[in-house]
C-alpha cells in the first residue's frame, strides 16, 4: 500500500510510475477486468459484467495517470521524456478506459 501512496503523491521515480504502473500494472488490471466483463456478459450477467469491467479498471487508471502526471513534475531529467510519460499515460488510460 505504501507504493500506491506514493505514486498518488508522485514519489516515485518516472520510470517506475511511467513502466511499472502504467504500462505493465495498467496492462494488467485492464486485461483481466476485460476477461472478467466477457465472461459475464457471456453468462448473461450484464450488471455484474459492467461492475467486475469497470469498478477495478477505472479507479486504477485515474490513480495511476495522476500518479505519472506528479512524478513527471517532480523529473529531473530531460523535461520532453516527463511530458511524453504524461501524453502516453494519459492516450493509453482513456484507451484501456473506453474498452
Amino acid at each position: 500500500m505504501t507504493n500506491l501512496s506514493n505514486l498518488w503523491r508522485g514519489e516515485l521515480p518516472l520510470s517506475e510510475a511511467f513502466w511499472n504502473w502504467a504500462v505493465f500494472g495498467g496492462l494488467f488490471i485492464n486485461i483481466a477486468s476485460s476477461a472478467a466483463f466477457l465472461f459475464l456478459i457471456t453468462v448473461d450477467r450484464p450488471i455484474a459484467a459492467f461492475i467486475a469491467g469497470y469498478a477495478p479498471s477505472l479507479p486504477y487508471n485515474a490513480i495511476v495517470t495522476i500518479g505519472v502526471w506528479r512524478s513527471a513534475g517532480r523529473y529531473v531529467g530531460d523535461p520532453r521524456w516527463a511530458e511524453l510519460a504524461r501524453i502516453v499515460t494519459i492516450i493509453g488510460m482513456v484507451l484501456l478506459s473506453a474498452t
